[in-house]
């Protein structure tokens, strides 16, 4: 069963395209490193709960849309040793990521599958 990581966060709208670059370069690192799969979707039908919500749990704006993404590995060892390739690629140095969206309020974390059907 292969391990996922998964990623929840808010991006300005006016970040949209800087974004999907951004996404685009991210995505074909880790696949040419090792990874799985690579998937970014935006908000779509992600209603405004009252206690808990998508956009909620990253404190989304009015201008900004919600990201949801994961990365498939064959394994958490995988994924670790794919990550520290990928920290250290010189195509996603620096931190001008800090320009298309607050990553104190992205929401993080491998899991472990249990199903796939």
């Amino acid at each position: 069963m292969p391990y996922v990581d998964g990623f929840v966060l808010a991006v300005p709208k006016s970040n949209i395209e800087r974004y999907k670059e951004m996404a685009r370069t991210a995505g074909e690192v880790w696949k040419e490193l090792g990874a799985l799969s690579y998937v970014e979707c935006f908000a779509d039908d992600v209603p405004y709960g009252e206690l808990t919500s998508f956009p909620r749990a990253v404190q989304a704006k009015e201008d900004e849309i919600v990201v949801f993404s994961w990365i498939t590995y064959e394994s958490r060892s995988r994924r670790d040793e794919i990550n520290a390739k990928v920290m250290a690629d010189p195509r996603l140095a620096g931190d001008g990521w800090k320009d298309v969206f607050d990553g104190k309020r992205m929401i993080y974390g491998g899991f472990e599958s249990f199903l796939t059907l």
